[in-house]
């Protein structure tokens, strides 16, 4: 976390140290990420850099904060079309919103998932408690989904935890790294082909939960069989 000295700088110079740790991060990661090039890159001295931070890392873990804190804004004038929406309809709703989120923070978005899921530190000790509430808010959906009638009992909790996390985090970097080869990511994301693809790889996932164990059961012997 940032030291007291850094809180203390006009907000103007903190945008500029934090812009050049965006940048940094988002072209080359953590691991190959360079204190040297965020120091002449934001304008300071390598000494004023150790009085704002602890490394490189220290700076990485405050850009989730930034993270946190802007999506936290962004979604607060953010509201489902429907009050009536069942458990994929709003699910469906809050990828595309996030998605939105992350088309109006490209570098910021690319700078996290760069180091979070490329590099692998989402899925280290640090994050632990992350991907357990992460995991807890996803069982409770779908316990809710099973108890409303919009997925089948028979389906493994905690195998369709797995598959809406993983498959969320692959829908995003996907949206995300074809996004940013756009003139204009915002545009791009909105425009009706990107909704209709989000629908349909949403929908994937949706139909694979949807259906039973039988059903799997089912195909899986008649594949055997033919």
């Amino acid at each position: 976390m940032p030291k007291q000295t850094f809180l203390n700088l006009p907000e103007e110079k903190r945008k500029v140290i934090i812009n050049a740790a965006i940048d940094e991060f988002a072209e080359y990661g953590l691991e190959n990420a360079s204190t040297n090039r965020i120091v002449a890159n934001s304008g300071i001295s390598k000494g004023s850099f150790y009085q704002y931070f602890e490394d490189k890392q220290d700076v990485f873990m405050y850009l989730l904060i930034v993270l946190e804190q802007e999506k936290m804004e962004y979604f607060k004038g953010k509201h489902p079309p429907s009050t009536n929406m069942d458990t994929f309809g709003y699910f469906r709703w809050m990828i595309k919103t996030g998605m939105e989120f992350n088309s109006s923070h490209p570098l910021l978005t690319q700078a996290i998932t760069r180091v979070m899921f490329g590099e692998g530190m989402y899925y280290g000790n640090t994050f632990a408690d992350v991907r357990k509430r992460t995991a807890q808010g996803l069982r409770i959906m779908i316990e809710q989904a099973i108890q409303k009638g919009e997925v089948d009992p028979s389906v493994d909790v905690d195998l369709a935890v797995m598959i809406i996390e993983t498959w969320s985090n692959a829908i995003s970097s996907y949206i995300l790294n074809e996004g940013m080869k756009q003139k204009d990511i915002i545009k791009w994301v909105r425009s009706a082909k990107v909704q209709e693809r989000i629908d349909k790889l949403l929908y994937v996932m949706e139909y694979g939960l949807r259906k039973t164990e039988s059903d799997f059961e089912k195909t899986f012997q008649e594949r055997k069989t033919s």
